[in-house]
């Protein structure tokens, strides 16, 4: 599996069978361009459901994964209704040969990210792996009981977890492979946010870094 963090929350996932999987598109360009057959948006604020950034990855069949809330908005990009499944949090779901869990992404210290809202993570099945990407959410009960091999998850601060809370979850659901860190150096956070989370985690469960 190859797997490019790119902005914010945005990640690239080939799978060994060459299916290009997007992750909340946002500020791509150069090599991080591909035909998406599937793009999963975790919620609808613009560095996570950017409508020019799907445009540049969509191709003629790409199938999309959207909250509830999206479903207008997904449709005037011109995807086919066949091509949209919207989800909701708590449910498991087979569309276009993946399965994948839904869990609900939210804020439990701050007001940007409700839990009213029904925005979520997706725990997905790639490859014979489980990858959890969490979005933007902090240590929440439903977090606490992801079972995953590859965990991504935000370490930036201001609307997310920040370093030491994203590393206290990470030593607490212990990804059987390794964890990457996600939404920082774009429009919050730091590298250095990216680096302290693999200090803390040191030890306990690899960390690969993979937005310098």
């Amino acid at each position: 599996m190859n797997i490019d963090v790119i902005a914010q929350n945005a990640i690239k996932i080939k799978n060994e069978n060459g299916k290009v999987v997007y992750f909340d598109p946002f500020r791509l360009n150069g090599n991080s361009i591909e035909n998406a057959d599937i793009i999963f948006i975790t919620h609808s604020h613009y560095d996570h459901f950017s409508e020019e950034d799907i445009k540049k990855i969509k191709k003629e069949n790409t199938k999309i994964v959207i909250t509830e809330d999206l479903y207008v908005q997904t449709s005037m990009l011109g995807f086919d209704e066949k091509d949209i499944l919207t989800v909701l949090p708590n449910n498991e779901y087979d569309f276009a040969g993946i399965k994948f869990k839904t869990i609900p992404a939210y804020n439990t210290n701050k007001e940007f990210h409700k839990r009213e809202y029904n925005w979520v993570s997706y725990i997905v099945g790639i490859d014979n792996e489980i990858v959890y990407v969490a979005g933007d959410t902090d240590i929440t009960d439903e977090a606490l009981n992801v079972k995953c091999d590859i965990a991504l998850v935000p370490v930036g601060g201001t609307y997310t977890m920040n370093a030491e809370e994203a590393a206290e979850l990470i030593s607490k659901i212990q990804p059987t492979k390794y964890a990457i860190p996600t939404h920082y150096k774009t429009l919050v956070g730091s590298v250095e946010d990216a680096i302290k989370f693999k200090r803390l985690l040191e030890g306990k469960t690899q960390v690969n870094i993979l937005m310098n």
